[in-house]
C-alpha cells in the first residue's frame, strides 16, 4: 500500500502580512512550501506526494516542484480548506492508500513524526499529530464568561499530518460534500462528525509549527538555515 503525502498550500497567509501566501515567502532564497516538500521527498517511507494550492498559483508551484520527483500533480484548491483537501483527495487515484495530510506552512516536520504516523496506519483508520498543552485552556461563553475549565491531561494540541487511509476520509468528504450543517475546521472534525472512526493521537513536536505570522518565519529560519 502507497504511502502518499496531501500537502496543501492553498492558504492566502493575510495574518502575515506578505501581500502574498506565505507559503511562497523565501528563507535562505527557498520557498517555505519547498522546504515542506522536501521533507516527505526526502522520506524513504513516503511514495507519493500530491499539491494542493490557490488556482491562480498552481504553475508557480509547478515549476518549483519540478525537481521533486515524488511530486506526481499540483492541484487547485476550493473556497476553504475543507474543498482544497477534498480536491487532492479526489486526485488520487488508488484503491486504498495511507494519505498523511500535511500543512504546506509546516515546514519543521521531521523524519520520526511521518514515519510515527505511517506506523500507526497500521493498526488504525485515522491518526492525528498532537501535542500535550502547556497552558490551562477555559471554555467561553458567547459573552466572555468562563463556562468550564477542561482537565489539562486530557486536552492536546492538533498539528498535521493528519492521516488516513484513503477510503475513510475519501467517504467523509463525500458524505460532507452536500451536507450544510457540516461545519469544521480540519480534516480529523470529519471523521469525529460522521463517528466513521476513531483517532489515535501521536507525539508531535513543539518545533512543528505552523508559520502564521512574520516572527514564525524568523523562528523556522533558524531552523532551516542548518539544513
Amino acid at each position: 500500500m502507497k504511502n502518499i503525502a496531501l500537502i496543501l498550500a492553498s492558504g492566502t497567509g493575510s495574518r502575515c502580512g506578505l501581500g502574498y501566501p506565505k507559503q511562497f515567502a523565501k528563507i535562505n532564497d527557498k520557498c517555505i512550501i519547498q522546504y515542506t516538500i522536501e521533507k516527505f521527498q526526502n522520506n524513504n517511507n513516503i511514495d507519493e506526494i500530491f499539491l494542493v494550492t490557490n488556482v491562480e498559483y498552481v504553475e508557480k508551484l509547478k515549476d518549483l516542484s519540478k525537481n521533486y520527483s515524488k511530486v506526481m500533480n499540483v492541484i487547485a484548491g476550493g473556497e476553504t480548506r475543507k474543498d482544497s483537501s477534498y480536491n487532492g483527495i479526489s486526485a488520487i487515484n488508488e484503491k486504498e492508500a495511507n494519505i498523511l495530510i500535511h500543512d504546506g506552512v509546516r515546514p519543521l516536520v521531521n523524519d520520526e513524526i511521518i514515519n510515527t504516523c505511517i506506523k500507526e496506519l497500521k493498526s488504525n483508520s485515522a491518526v492525528c499529530t498532537t501535542i500535550d498543552t502547556t497552558d490551562t485552556i477555559f471554555k467561553t461563553d458567547n459573552n466572555g464568561y468562563i463556562e468550564e475549565i477542561p482537565k489539562r491531561n486530557l486536552l492536546k494540541r492538533a498539528q498535521t499530518p493528519q492521516c488516513f487511509k484513503l477510503s475513510i476520509i475519501k467517504k467523509a468528504h463525500e458524505l460532507a460534500a452536500n451536507d450544510s450543517n457540516c461545519v469544521v475546521t480540519d480534516d480529523c472534525g470529519l471523521i469525529i462528525y460522521y463517528k466513521l472512526a476513531q483517532i489515535k493521537t501521536i507525539q508531535g513536536s513543539i518545533n512543528n509549527i505552523k508559520i502564521t505570522f512574520l516572527e514564525d518565519i524568523e523562528y523556522a529560519k533558524n531552523f532551516l538555515t542548518k539544513i
